[in-house]
This record gives C-alpha cells, sequence and structure tokens, in this order.
C-alpha cells in the first residue's frame, strides 16, 4: 500500500515536472517571448483576402551613415534572431540593415496561402520602398539564397549587390528527391521533437557542436510544445513544397548584380535529404562542387570558400565570414 501511494507520488511529481518544463520550452508561433536584438516592427500585407503581418527589423548605422543598406533574407529553419553578429558588424561599418522575417516564419503571420519566391520578393521590394530605400545589397542565407537569387532576378534596378551564404537550391531538388504532397510533409513536420531537430542540427549545419548551438534548437523546438503548433507545421509543409517546385538553379545564368557566393565548404544540405538513401546522399548536396559551378553560372561572380564550415558560416565561423562580408561590401 505504501509502494503504491509511493510511486504514485512519483509519478505526480514527475508530471509536475515535465509540465514546468514544457511551460518554460513553450513559444508561441510567431515567437512573441523570443527577444530579438534590435526592436520589431511590422509591414502590413493583404494577399488572398487576408490581412498579414511582416515582422522585421530596421537598424541604423552606429557610426557616421555610408547612405547604404544591406538587407538580410533568412533561411527556413530560422527568422531573424540569428544575425545578430552580422547586423552589429555592418551597423558598425556604417550600413543601415533590414532584417525581414518572411511571411510564414519568424514573428511574421503564419498564413495558409500560396507561398511563393516571386511573391515574398514582391513583398520585400515593397517594404524596402516604404522605407524609402531605392537600392539595397541583398545578403541571403539558405532558402534566403533563393529568394534573394529571386529578387536579383526580378529587381535588378534595386540589388545594389546579391550576396549568397550557402544558398539551397544550388541543384534542381525534382531531379533526384521523390516527390511527396504538402500534406504528407506536412505530417513529417507534426512528428518534431526537440531531441529530433537538435540531431538534424547537429548532422546538418554544423561541423562541431558547440553549447551556444543549443539556443537556435531551443527556439526551433520551442513551437513544438505551443497550442499552435499544427499551424506551423502546416506553413513549413507549404514552403518545403515551394522550395522544391520552385528552383532558381536554372536562372543563375540571368542574374546581371554583382554577385558573391560564401561557402562553408563542408555543407551537404539537401532538402528532402531524408526521402533518400545512405548511398543517393552521398551524391548530392556537395557544396565544394555545386559552389564552383554556380559561380561559373554567374556573370563576373566571385567565390568566397570558408575551409571547416558547414551550413551557416556567419554563425560558425563569424570572425573569418564577417572579414570576408565587409570586404566584399
Amino acid at each position: 500500500m505504501i509502494k503504491n501511494f509511493c510511486c504514485i507520488v512519483l509519478s505526480f511529481l514527475l508530471i509536475g515536472s515535465i509540465a514546468k518544463a514544457q511551460k518554460q520550452d513553450t513559444l508561441s508561433i510567431t515567437l512573441e517571448n523570443v527577444k530579438y536584438p534590435y526592436p520589431v516592427k511590422y509591414f502590413n500585407v493583404q494577399t488572398e483576402g487576408q490581412d498579414l503581418r511582416m515582422a522585421y527589423m530596421d537598424v541604423a548605422p552606429t557610426v557616421t551613415a555610408n547612405g547604404r543598406t544591406v538587407m538580410l533574407f533568412h533561411g527556413k529553419n530560422f527568422g531573424g534572431y540569428y544575425w545578430t553578429s552580422v547586423i552589429k558588424a555592418l551597423t558598425n561599418g556604417g550600413f543601415r540593415v533590414v532584417v525581414p522575417d518572411q511571411i510564414g516564419f519568424g514573428k511574421s503571420s503564419k498564413a495558409f496561402i500560396h507561398y511563393s519566391f516571386h511573391q515574398m520578393a514582391t513583398w520585400n521590394k515593397q517594404l524596402l520602398d516604404t522605407l524609402g530605400i531605392q537600392k539595397a545589397s541583398i545578403l541571403g542565407h539558405s532558402m534566403g539564397g533563393m529568394l534573394a537569387t529571386r529578387f536579383a532576378l526580378l529587381f535588378p534596378e534595386r540589388t545594389e549587390k546579391l550576396l549568397l551564404e550557402n544558398p539551397i537550391g544550388l541543384e534542381d531538388y525534382r531531379t533526384f528527391i521523390p516527390y511527396i504532397t504538402t500534406e504528407q510533409q506536412y505530417r513529417t513536420e507534426l512528428k518534431a521533437t526537440a531531441e529530433s531537430i537538435k540531431k538534424y542540427y547537429q548532422s546538418s549545419y554544423f561541423t562541431v557542436w558547440k553549447p551556444e548551438y543549443d539556443e537556435l534548437v531551443r527556439i526551433a523546438a520551442g513551437v513544438t510544445f505551443s497550442a499552435d503548433y499544427s499551424r506551423w507545421a502546416k506553413v513549413a509543409a507549404m514552403t518545403f513544397t515551394m522550395i522544391y517546385e520552385q528552383p532558381v538553379v536554372d536562372e543563375f545564368v540571368n542574374i546581371r548584380v554583382p554577385t558573391i557566393l560564401f561557402i562553408g565548404k563542408e555543407d551537404r544540405t539537401i532538402v528532402g535529404k531524408g526521402l533518400l538513401s545512405t548511398d543517393q546522399q552521398a551524391l548530392y548536396g556537395q557544396y565544394k562542387m555545386l559552389s564552383k559551378k554556380t559561380a561559373a553560372k554567374i556573370y563576373g561572380a566571385k567565390l568566397i570558400e570558408f575551409d571547416g564550415v558547414g551550413h551557416i558560416p556567419h554563425i560558425e565561423n563569424p570572425t573569418e565570414f564577417l572579414i570576408a562580408l565587409m570586404g566584399g561590401l
């Protein structure tokens, strides 16, 4: 009897501690409880009968302004929060820095709409219009590199320089990744846990894991505890479909703005990697080769490579990346 009672008490204590941990880790799907490095503002967007909000940071230079602006486009699994060191370096160099969370990401609205790189690029151009910025250098990381490429193709007159940091889409995923529906991807997204997210980040993003990277996992995993996580997962699936169905790889030859590729040579990112066998995975996502092929396609492009660095040079080797970035600008 006493033994049973003790077991019951212990169970309640465990449940209570789990609930407490979950409460501490839970994040809203618009990241209201995630502190961004600079004040966040909102740009109103209307599309498909919906009123949406696009979050962004507009950070003034901390020294005498040089009259130039850099716009930062985040990757698929991130938001403006991971650009802190880049924003600081740029503003210390006299640049104005605009950092949007794309619709569907970060602090922006998680809308059920048709996601399109063309539409995203247009919204970002409209944001620049609203801010009175006529021209900007566009730095895009990962998925943001696909978006930055589309922006430069659509609005070359507004693009001072195209800066691509380990962009995805350097190969056409449709040619070797099995097609799955948005609904199938949604079911996969629903299964995400803190453990699975950390494992993915460890195997896909960095060459050596460091404790400070846990904050990226905390944010990505925190939303899985939200009561609205199914909406987040649905949007994540919709943007996965966007990446798969809207390649830019065959349009690099059409870019007519100064372009620099910043490439961590150890990156092996493949969108839809889990759908391939181990043997198949070895055939794709080889940034050492893909980056050179891409640079050769873009007229006058410059390639800057980082040894021993994976998918996110600005986090894994910020010193070397920022020196290269500032030199490129």
